[in-house]
């Protein structure tokens, strides 16, 4: 994934460099967003329709990279989403705070009757 929103940056700067608390969220979902979330998370997330933010959890990190351990099967379009150009991940099933998003590497147009999955392994973070 490309970007850490910048809710996430101070969350992270402020618990190392200040020793402020930051529990670590119980259940991690995935967006989908019909525009850039930004680092501010402030993008079109796709509504309607069916659409639900779908749980996902994440393997063990490895040289400095962790990547989804499980599907995300989000439920079958019952009206046009629009055309899916970035992800995000949040730390609530509504609303809540964006943590990380990037943009697909191809956009998906979805209309009534259509499913996204992303199988596991598809969405990694990296940090250098």
């Amino acid at each position: 994934m490309a970007g850490m929103s910048t809710y996430l940056e101070n969350k992270l700067l402020n618990y190392v460099l200040k020793g402020t608390a930051y529990a670590a969220p119980t259940t991690l979902y995935v967006a989908l967003f019909t525009s850039d979330p930004t680092d501010a998370g402030t993008g079109t997330e796709v509504t309607g329709g069916a659409y639900a933010r779908q749980a996902v959890t994440f393997a063990t990190s490895t040289a400095s990279k962790s990547s989804t351990a499980t599907d995300a099967l989000f439920p079958v379009a019952t009206a046009a989403w629009g055309t899916v150009t970035h992800i995000g991940i949040y730390d609530a099933l509504t609303a809540g705070n964006l943590l990380f998003s990037s943009a697909l590497t191809t956009s998906k147009s979805v209309s009534a009757g259509d499913q996204i999955k992303i199988a596991a392994g598809d969405v990694y973070i990296t940090l250098d």
